[in-house]
């Protein structure tokens, strides 16, 4: 975490935040605020964090629909798929590729200022869904249809042999199914820090979902007061041999 920064010290960097989003410069407002949010997490500020949460989630929401409307849809089997430049848009992930080369490329492509969806599937299943993986401190995984019936191909490594290009509208709903399904694994009965953390790493996982920004926000605020557990969390890895 953010340790060593003051609440002053926060709220001058949200300033900058401010600034920066008014600039349309969403990249810039999204570090700033994370970095934030991180710091105030911290220093045990879950008020300050409830308000941070809002300029984020608005970065990240204008990040993500400048994807969408870049109009640009990729679907990678190897690195070698990789457009060169790399170019704003959508991009489907399929094995041989797995959820951490999705982290690794939604991370170049922020880093690049390019705004841009990144989705990860797992190999066909027998009902015929995709998995969909995002990778963090914590993975999370859905089945969601693809866009299309697809033909299972046993001696595939992905299970078929889809060639076809998801479009945006598949992105943005298979996108949602995702982070629907991190709000759904959080354990109503853990303490409420704990819950602020697990939204956390969640939003690590997967920044580009409204929802869980707002689940983050409603946390912080039941967080608010409550004092600390007595004793340190005991939790294992969630799926440590996880694509």
């Amino acid at each position: 975490m953010h340790r060593g920064l003051s609440a002053a010290q926060i709220d001058e960097l949200m300033e900058r935040a401010c600034l920066h989003s008014a600039a349309a410069e969403h990249f810039d407002a999204e570090r700033l605020c994370e970095k934030c949010l991180r710091a105030a997490r911290a220093n045990l500020d879950f008020e300050r964090m409830a308000r941070i949460v809002l300029p984020l989630q608005e970065a990240r929401r204008l990040k993500r629909e400048a994807a969408l409307d870049a109009g640009v849809v990729a679907l990678l089997r190897t690195t070698a798929d990789i457009p060169r430049p790399l170019v704003p848009g959508c991009y489907l992930l399929q094995p041989p590729l797995i959820g951490r080369d999705g982290r690794s490329l939604r991370e170049t492509l922020d880093r690049k200022g390019l705004p841009a969806s990144v989705l990860t599937r797992e190999p066909l299943t027998r009902k015929g869904l995709w998995p969909i993986v995002g990778v963090g401190p914590m993975v999370i995984r859905v089945q969601v249809a693809p866009p299309w019936p697809v033909e299972r191909v046993e001696t595939s490594v992905s299970k078929d042999e889809e060639t076809r290009l998801p479009p945006a509208a598949w992105f943005s709903a298979a996108g949602e199914a995702l982070g629907d399904g991190a709000i759904a694994a959080l354990a109503a009965a853990d303490h409420p820090h704990y819950r602020v953390d697990d939204l956390l790493d969640f939003l690590d996982a997967h920044p580009a979902h409204e929802k869980l920004h707002q689940a983050l926000g409603q946390a912080c605020r039941a967080a608010i007061g409550v004092p600390e557990p007595i004793l340190p969390r005991r939790r294992g890895l969630d799926e440590p041999f996880s694509f």
